[in-house]
């Protein structure tokens, strides 16, 4: 008599068509046995089917029953016993992304590689995109998210790859406030910048910036220096700025394919409301937080009205605004650029640096260094497909992938 705790593993592989897993489930059907685990892909129209299934007495017969189907449809089968009901997966999951421009077979050899290292073992891949990026979201169990994060930071650098590691759970699919920068985040470019160009100070307020997003100098006293080189720029120069304004790749996509699942959006931004208020109206965004410029008799006068929103500022808002919409700080994703971010990615559940300063990608949960904003759609768990089928079932046109 055959152990009653023996379980057989049955892969098929060959050309996909309808039909072929309810063929399989049938001839098992007949055997009584219990399906305890199916996997199956379909790749380039190859199909790769596996079922783990409680083992009959006569489980031979069984294995000769699926050859002869697998014969009949062109498939090959196979069929090894064991024990086990797939219970036993090692405890510390993680979701690990990795993208990807391209993604090529020597960068994604090396993250397997340091996953293998940590301890941790691969239950599972699946693709989340393969244009403009690749992305895989890989299941990994028997090793800490942050041991993951550790060991496949240096890895991502090395290989020229985006990795974000996020602990498996419902906290992954219950993320309802998204908090972004404006500058260099939701758009290209400063748009400090932009005026000092109509004011004919560019350069020196270019230099400024880049030394407060890299952390080198206080925020507030670097924006107050800038704003005091705009005055007497005339108001309309903030129109013209806003007419040029350029956004980032995917960030309409992002806001409409999170928007159409429930999720709700602020920007803060240590620019400017002048600004940011029409950002948010044209984008459908639920709040906006910058700070305000004064104009007096249509012309800058160089001062700000009111408190700056610096560092701690950001981080502040981030709080009122999840506390306004009952969302906890840990169901919040920020996402970033400059030093003046880090208290609100540090803040949020999940803090994304987003082509950012070396400071902010050190100190982040994770980095997208594309420049395809929508990218963050992906460490979601929502595929590219998923994303295209929702645009054309409301109207929306999307371009023809690139043949693979």
């Amino acid at each position: 008599m055959e152990d009653d705790d023996k379980t057989l593993l049955i892969t098929l592989t060959g050309k996909d068509r309808p039909g072929v897993t309810a063929s399989v489930l049938r001839r098992l059907a007949l055997c009584g046995v219990q399906v305890l685990d199916v996997e199956q892909i379909v790749l380039r129209g190859q199909l790769v089917l596996g079922l783990l299934v409680t083992g009959p007495r006569d489980w031979k017969k069984l294995r000769a029953d699926l050859e002869e189907l697998g014969a009949s449809i062109d498939m090959q089968v196979e069929v090894s016993r064991g024990e086990g009901d797939n219970k036993g997966r090692a405890t510390g999951r993680s979701h690990v992304t990795v993208i990807g421009a391209p993604l090529k077979a020597s960068a994604l050899a090396a993250v397997t590689g340091r996953i293998a290292d940590s301890g941790a073992n691969i239950d599972r891949i699946v693709r989340m995109a393969r244009y403009p990026v690749t992305a895989l979201d890989l299941h990994v169990s028997g090793a800490s998210p942050d041991v993951l994060r550790q060991v496949l930071a240096a890895e991502a650098s090395s290989q020229g790859v985006d990795i974000a590691v996020q602990p498996a759970g419902l906290m992954r699919h219950g993320m309802r406030l998204i908090v972004m920068d404006v500058d260099s985040t939701l758009i290209q470019g400063e748009v400090i910048e932009m005026l000092a160009a109509h004011a004919g100070v560019e350069d020196e307020v270019a230099r400024v910036t880049e030394a407060a997003m890299r952390g080198e100098i206080d925020f507030e006293q670097s924006l107050r220096h800038r704003v005091s080189l705009l005055e007497g720029l005339s108001a309309d120069a903030l129109d013209a700025v806003y007419a040029n304004l350029q956004l980032n790749p995917g960030a309409r996509t992002l806001v409409r394919t999170l928007r159409r699942l429930g999720y709700r959006f602020a920007l803060v931004s240590g620019g400017f409301s002048q600004i940011t208020d029409r950002l948010a109206a044209d984008l459908d965004i639920d709040y906006a937080r910058a700070n305000e410029l004064e104009v007096v008799d249509g012309v800058l006068t160089g001062r700000i009205v009111g408190a700056v929103v610096d560092r701690a500022g950001k981080a502040a808002a981030l709080r009122e605004f999840a506390g306004e919409l009952g969302v906890p700080q840990e169901s919040v994703i920020a996402i970033g650029d400059g030093a003046n971010d880090l208290d609100m990615l540090a803040a949020a559940g999940l803090g994304v640096a987003y082509n950012a300063k070396p400071v902010v990608r050190d100190a982040a949960d994770t980095a997208v260094n594309v420049p395809y904003l929508d990218t963050i759609i992906y460490l979601l768990g929502i595929t590219r497909e998923e994303i295209e089928q929702a645009d054309a079932d409301a109207g929306f046109t999307t371009p023809a992938p690139p043949l693979p």
